[in-house]
């Protein structure tokens, strides 16, 4: 994608360049080449400009961009006229209401008076531009490194989780079958206790006028004591 302030610095620079051609080829009689577009010349002046950086440093705080350029080891201009200064100078009180014909010629003006070539600060644009997209490159495979690397601990804590809960609904069932099996062994014993209970108090039944003996819809009582023989019933 073409930067904006590629144009904006160098196809300003093209109808005179593109002039002085026609005016050669006029004087020479020889017809004139076809204009150079600002995308070739961006093409030319960003190929100049070095390679993607590599980064010498760890950068320890991502939100300073000026450690990003450090570390990236974009040269510091001699002159002083980098991107970032004819940014600063752009958004200056003296010039930033004023139209952008008149921007440009003001830091044209300034770069010319500090014997700086236009080539040299889009280069430095061009570098800067480069380190960012450089490294945000790292910070995306980092992030995604993290997110790989995140996922496969979080299927491992899903596994061990499903594991532990595989284990204790195991241990609730067996507790559930002990209960189980204690009822149906309890409730069989009450059966034959009833029973048991029964056959006693059917032995004493004959001997008794009140029986003592409990069993299921019968409650004890205390046995009444005998009757002396021979006593009116």
């Amino acid at each position: 994608m073409e930067k904006k302030w590629y144009s904006f610095f160098v196809s300003v620079d093209l109808p005179a360049e593109s002039s002085k051609e026609e005016e050669g080829a006029a004087e020479s009689g020889k017809s004139p080449s076809a204009p150079r577009s600002a995308a070739q010349t961006v093409a030319e002046i960003a190929s100049a400009a070095a390679v993607d950086p590599k980064f010498a440093t760890p950068v320890s705080n991502p939100t300073s961009f000026e450690e990003i350029y450090r570390a990236a080891e974009i040269p510091d201009a001699s002159h002083g006229y980098t991107i970032l200064k004819i940014a600063e100078m752009l958004q200056s009180e003296h010039i930033r209401s004023l139209a952008p014909t008149v921007k440009r010629s003001s830091i044209l003006l300034a770069l010319d008076a500090a014997g700086v070539k236009l080539q040299e600060v889009i280069q430095d644009a061009v570098r800067r531009d480069r380190a960012l997209d450089t490294y945000e490159r790292v910070q995306e495979k980092a992030l995604d490194d993290l997110d790989t690397s995140k996922a496969q601990e979080n299927r491992q804590i899903q596994a061990e989780l499903d594991r532990l809960v595989a284990e204790h609904q195991a241990r609730i069932q067996k507790n559930n079958d002990e209960v189980a099996k204690e009822k149906e062994r309890f409730f069989g014993w009450r059966l034959k206790k009833q029973q048991e209970e029964q056959k006693i108090y059917d032995a004493v039944s004959y001997f008794v006028t009140e029986n003592p003996i409990t069993t299921s819809g019968h409650s004890a009582e205390p046995p009444s004591p005998p009757k002396p023989q021979g006593a009116k019933q």
